[in-house]
């Protein structure tokens, strides 16, 4: 059966709005209907080669959807069940997952050179991040798909797959930020969005937003942010200002820029701790001298999916949107339909925030 989806033809090439031919699922496999996908910064990454992937590929790894069809042996999810994908699902069996870390599981991208499906004319697909979200249905493994927990919107739900679990993962499982503590935020795209807000559910006592675009301080002031500064080579400063000349407790950096990281780094108090959630390339160096790692203590640490286990976060998530504590619409600056992704690729590349959302 054909459906329209968004391809990767090579890395760097522009996206292609196109018909694929996806087959049934197989053994242990879930054909899921897409009501959204979100368009995540990661998959520009994708799209230009900075995370390697198998092409041509069908992008888009946060979406959400509705169950069609499920092959022999799959019993946790049933034809007309909504459901989130889970674009790193978790083996149960390798190093990391036997320590309880699923989301450095070392099998998570095996289905990534997988084929996927084909292209009209036979050439074969690779499904992107495992679940190949930009296009109207997709085929994934079982483990890919998640039920999704009443009272959530499903075309929302779709930001619960990526830039939710990962900004409040950084926040809960990573910094472990306690109430009370002060947090700073470094880019106030999607994910930097989602930080806010988890930040402020934490009960942090100062937000501090970072971004380089002025247009952005309304939306994360919405999100939760008390303070907004624009990125210079005086953030640092400004920070401590607001902060009683220390620093704050948390800085999160949602970038992947070694400038943004060494701010972020620069603006956390002695003792402080640094997350860093933004993924740059192998170019983007960050320096420290010994003296002062020595001497300001502070924590520096890489965040991957937020350090978080999406089967048992997001039911946590859930109630948090069931309550009012996160307003996923307010991640979305825009709603669009397939034609508009590579449109949103160019919105990023031009430092605009927000998530894009897909709607099918």
């Amino acid at each position: 059966m054909a459906v329209r989806a968004a391809v990767l033809p090579a890395i760097g090439a522009p996206l292609e709005i196109t018909g694929i031919e996806l087959p049934d699922p197989g053994p242990g496999q879930v054909r899921v209907r897409l009501a959204a996908a979100g368009v995540c910064h990661s998959d520009l990454s994708l799209s230009n080669g900075t995370m390697r992937v198998p092409v041509p590929a069908v992008l888009g790894h946060e979406g959400a959807g509705t169950v069609v069809a499920v092959g022999e042996g799959v019993t946790h999810v049933a034809p007309g069940a909504p459901v989130v994908l889970n674009w790193a699902p978790s083996c149960g069996r390798c190093h990391a997952c036997g320590l309880g870390e699923v989301w450095l599981c070392a099998n998570a991208m095996n289905g990534a050179a997988g084929v996927h499906a084909r292209t009209v004319d036979g050439t074969d697909l690779h499904p992107g991040l495992n679940v190949a979200a930009f296009a109207e249905e997709t085929v994934v493994d079982a483990s890919c798909v998640l039920p999704l927990p009443d009272g959530v919107p499903l075309t929302d739900a779709a930001l619960l797959g990526c830039a939710v679990l990962t900004g409040y993962g950084a926040v809960h499982h990573s910094a472990r930020v306690q109430p009370g503590e002060t947090v700073a935020v470094f880019g106030v795209g999607g994910v930097g969005l989602a930080t806010l807000q988890s930040a402020r559910i934490a009960g942090a006592s100062r937000i501090v937003a970072v971004d380089v675009s002025p247009g952005k301080e309304e939306l994360a002031r919405a999100a939760g942010a008390t303070d907004y500064v624009l990125a210079s080579e005086n953030t640092p400063r400004e920070i401590r200002a607001l902060t009683g000349k220390q620093g704050v407790d948390v800085a999160v950096e949602c970038v992947g820029r070694a400038v943004s990281i060494r701010a972020a780094w620069d603006s956390t108090r002695r003792g402080g701790r640094t997350t860093v959630v933004g993924i740059g390339g192998k170019d983007e160096e960050v320096t420290f001298n010994a003296l002062e790692i020595f001497h300001w203590g502070r924590t520096l640490s890489g965040c991957v999916y937020g350090n978080t286990d999406p089967a048992r976060d997001l039911p946590v998530l859930a109630e948090h949107v069931r309550e009012g504590r996160l307003d996923l619409s307010a991640l979305v600056t825009e709603r669009i339909g397939l034609e508009g992704i590579p449109a949103a690729f160019d919105n990023m590349l031009a430092g605009k925030g927000g998530r894009a959302l897909v709607v099918f």
